[in-house]
């Protein structure tokens, strides 16, 4: 099937939350501003519909697949998807076609009365829904009482707003994305918490039968941002195979001495902090599925297999 994306209305599918429809309208509006006609499709997903943890109903597969069965079924043109959300393993059928310029991908923190998380007394009550926020708050030492949360941001920043919680972490770039960045009270430092591997990027996807639509959405396409989640992604495959533990990844590009680079820091670490591994490597951009394989590699040699669910608090 070859449509012309430039004389039919690309029928996009995103899931109905407000950050999944910020994220969806955005791509939209950058394919109106060539010359496309773009209609948004709600698509409900089983992450959106259970308040069950993630990693109990599925892991990030769960706001995808019925994003990915409407595409491949004919009833939307394209999806949009955070780019954390996908599985490291391709879909049959199915190509990123973009990744668009990566917002800020670090975690932040949003915290009643101003405070910064050096501020917060022991005991205080910190709110996320990601086993990766919770090893690293844990190993930093503070005492901090994390409490597993999930809903949508409005949702997890009312807890903070009534007393519920004392703080909550959520993901710099979906407050961006919603306005909501004067909810913030401290951006957390890199070397205090690693983002989640894609974290803050948006993932173009489309049918590989679709060349003209594959051409189009190609413009979309940020090479120095797909570089860094490629190296991420390549990463947590890596260890998705040898290790159950939370992982944590950021790779950046910069000039170097012999041209563009890529840096990339890595965390493995148990659920109760006690346990953490951190690497680091740099490379080629052209290179950067190697590079993420690589220090992989490493962690794994290193002993990131050993730190699994046995430092889990819930257990």
């Amino acid at each position: 099937m070859n449509t012309d994306p430039s004389t039919a209305t690309l029928r996009l599918g995103t899931r109905g939350s407000a950050l999944a429809m910020a994220q969806a309208g955005t791509i939209a509006a950058a394919l109106r501003a060539r010359g496309h006609e773009v209609e948004l499709v709600e698509i409900t997903t089983k992450g959106d519909v259970s308040r069950a943890p993630l990693d109990r109903i599925g892991g990030t597969g769960v706001f995808v697949t019925a994003l990915r069965d409407a595409l491949l079924d004919g009833r939307v043109d394209l999806a949009v998807h955070s780019l954390k959300d996908l599985p490291t393993a391709p879909a049959d059928g199915l190509v990123v076609a973009a990744v668009p310029a990566r917002e800020d991908p670090r975690d932040a923190l949003c915290a009643r009365d101003g405070l910064k998380l050096s501020d917060l007394p022991s005991g205080a009550q910190v709110g996320t829904g990601s086993p990766r926020r919770e090893a690293q708050l844990r190993a930093l030492g503070l005492g901090l009482d994390v409490v597993g949360l999930r809903g949508n941001v409005d949702t997890r920043l009312g807890k903070v707003a009534d007393g519920s919680l004392d703080a909550v972490v959520l993901a710099r770039a979906g407050l961006a994305r919603l306005g909501r960045l004067d909810s913030v009270t401290e951006v957390l430092d890199p070397m205090q918490m690693l983002p989640a591997p894609g974290q803050g990027a948006l993932a173009v996807e489309c049918r590989t039968d679709r060349d003209e639509l594959v051409d189009a959405l190609a413009v979309l396409d940020d090479p120095a941002s797909r570089a860094a989640v490629t190296a991420e992604r390549s990463l947590l495959a890596v260890l998705e195979a040898g290790c159950t533990a939370p992982v944590g990844a950021y790779a950046e590009a910069a000039e170097g001495e012999d041209g563009l680079e890529l840096y990339i820091r890595a965390v493995v670490a148990s659920r109760d902090g006690a346990m953490s591994i951190r690497k680091s490597a740099t490379g080629t951009v052209e290179g950067a599925e190697r590079l993420g394989r690589e220090l992989a590699r490493e962690l794994l040699d290193d002993g990131a297999g050993a730190v699994i669910d046995a430092g889990d608090p819930a257990s």
